[in-house]
């Protein structure tokens, strides 16, 4: 494998609790009173937190660097999470970590509610039940199998069909798993809603294509977009996106509305305008993380524009270089990793950036990390590298275990854990998709694939797993180049011929929604995720009215 791994620091990190700092599955909320969106919002200015205090760039809490592996030893780790009071117009008393640990505790469904939003039409007003719920009902997520190859259910086709090259980029289901976000070259994001037949009672019904309901267009190519990390449908207020494009701030739009609401802007050292080429907020939602060349900014969301806290990860000749390409944050731990194009992994403190730990072994830029939900694990991808790492922070001097894929270009293929843990999902640059069952250790300690399978003959650069049904979905292209044409015979007169040309070969750039639980979907939900169906709908609904 080749590694070349340089310890900065050795931490032993004791874990108490796996779930730690992670918030609950969407199928477990309590559904909450959606507020009114101020359209009039100026895009350069951001409500400020409910209480009409900013709060601190660094974590209330923090935990030094010194004494941070002994401070893990004595505190459980739920007790790291920050309450939170965000500067996206927040309407609830509460910060939303605060609330979210009350409505875990009281996990019933209410039936009516006092102020329900206006839904776009009495047809919509049909789709949501209001037959009571009860007090004791729990929303337990279904539990992906792999035992049998995923059933093709919906996906979307003619949107990226309409000019050429116009493949994917990656496709993020949102934390509360009511719609998906997906990336293409025409530098436009596009939000889709779970298809409506999934929400029919009855007998199963043919799905249609999916069409979006929002699309935001960005001036250049997009670097990178995630989701605000707390966000939820039910809070409209909370549905935000964050995207990084050339030569362009970074962008925080309405996940509603389409709208521009904040823009973030980074300047370097000539007081000229750099565009971050990751981005990733902080758990708790009270930050912003953004990478650049050998810096990672800090922005707080509660206050846009140009201040920012610079941590600087290369200095002295020392420390990551490199562009960073990607930011990923411990649900257990407070820190995070950074992956760079100089192929390096750091780990870093989150309360001040202070270097952790700096590992080595891929064979490409780093462009893709994740976390597992207990904390104690983290995996990351590479391009032109074909392998992927598993990392321990118990002991980072060196990798778990690989596993291989196949990634022969420069583009950003991503893989994807679910909510339990268990299964590990990647694309690959020839379209396979593989899972491999991370929970169980095969030859030599490490897990083997228990499925691999074709969605199409492209690339499937996008994959993601839905927080709590089991639907998994990916995105497919790459850039193609011409071919050379093939010349006739010497006595021929050719007229007209293009050296270069394409017309062999078929583009198949497209969104799909495959079935992952085991038999065939059911259009009619069970009753114990009645409430996951009542929210998304009337959600979904909500947006269609909007947007």
């Amino acid at each position: 494998m080749g590694l070349r791994t340089t310890v900065l620091s050795t931490w032993v990190y004791r874990l108490a609790s796996p779930s730690g700092g992670r918030l609950p599955p969407p199928g477990r909320r309590r559904k909450r009173q959606a507020s009114p969106i101020d359209k009039h919002t100026d895009p350069e200015l951001m409500p400020p937190p409910s209480d009409g205090g900013d709060p601190p760039l660094k974590s209330p809490d923090p935990v030094s660097g010194s004494a941070m592996s002994q401070e893990l030893e004595e505190r459980d780790p739920a007790s790291l999470s920050i309450p939170l009071e965000t500067g996206f117009g927040t309407p609830s008393k509460l910060s939303p970590r605060i609330e979210e640990q009350e409505l875990s505790e009281n996990m019933s469904l209410p039936a009516e509610e006092t102020n329900r939003p206006k839904l776009g039409s009495g047809e919509a007003m049909e789709c949501v039940s209001e037959e009571p719920a009860s007090q004791d009902e729990e929303y337990i997520p279904w539990n992906y199998s792999f035992s049998q190859l995923p059933q093709f259910l919906s996906g979307s086709w003619s949107e990226f069909n309409t000019q050429p090259e116009n493949f994917l980029k990656g496709c993020k289901w949102a934390p509360d798993g009511s719609c998906i976000l997906t990336n293409s070259a025409d530098n436009i994001l596009r939000i889709y809603n779970l298809p409506s037949e999934l929400y029919n009672e009855g007998e199963q019904l043919e799905y249609a294509e999916m069409a979006p309901v929002l699309r935001m267009v960005e001036g250049d190519t997009i670097y990178d977009y995630c989701w605000y990390s707390l966000m939820s449908s039910a809070q409209p207020d909370t549905s935000y996106v964050a995207s990084s494009s050339r030569e362009n701030p970074i962008h925080i739009w309405d996940a509603f509305t389409g709208e521009l609401r904040a823009s973030f802007r980074a300047y370097n050292h000539l007081d000229e305008l750099t565009a971050a080429h990751s981005l990733c907020f902080s758990p708790d939602g009270s930050q912003l993380f953004c990478g650049f060349s050998r810096t990672v900014r800090v922005f707080s969301t509660a206050r846009p524009g140009r201040d920012c806290e610079v941590r600087a990860t290369f200095a002295k000749k020392q420390g990551q270089s490199g562009i960073i390409s990607c930011i990923a944050f411990s649900p257990a731990q407070p820190l995070y990793a950074c992956g760079s194009y100089s192929r390096s992994l750091g780990l870093y403190a989150w309360d001040d950036g202070s270097p952790l730990a700096l590992l080595g072994g891929h064979q490409g830029g780093i462009t893709h990390l994740c976390f597992h939900p207990d904390g104690n694990r983290f995996f990351s991808g590479a391009r032109k590298d074909a392998e992927l790492l598993c990392w321990d922070l118990r002991q980072p001097g060196h990798p778990l275990w690989s596993l291989s894929r196949e990634v022969t270009t420069n583009q950003r293929i991503y893989f994807d854990l679910d909510l339990t843990g268990q299964f590990l999902v990647s694309g690959s640059t020839s379209g396979a998709v593989s899972v491999w069952d991370i929970s169980v250790a095969g030859h030599e300690g490490k897990p083997e694939p228990v499925l691999s399978f074709l969605p199409q003959n492209e690339c499937t650069n996008g994959v993601s797993l839905h927080p709590s049904l089991p639907l998994l979905a990916t995105a497919s292209g790459q850039r193609v180049f011409p071919e050379p044409t093939e010349s006739g015979d010497e006595g021929e007169q050719e007229i007209d011929i293009p050296l270069l040309s394409m017309r062999h070969i078929h583009f198949e750039y497209q969104l799909q929604l495959w079935w992952c639980g085991g038999s065939s979907p059911d259009t009619s939900i069970p009753d114990g995720h009645q409430g996951f169906r009542q929210r998304v709908v009337m959600c979904s609904t909500l947006r269609l009215g909007t947007g």
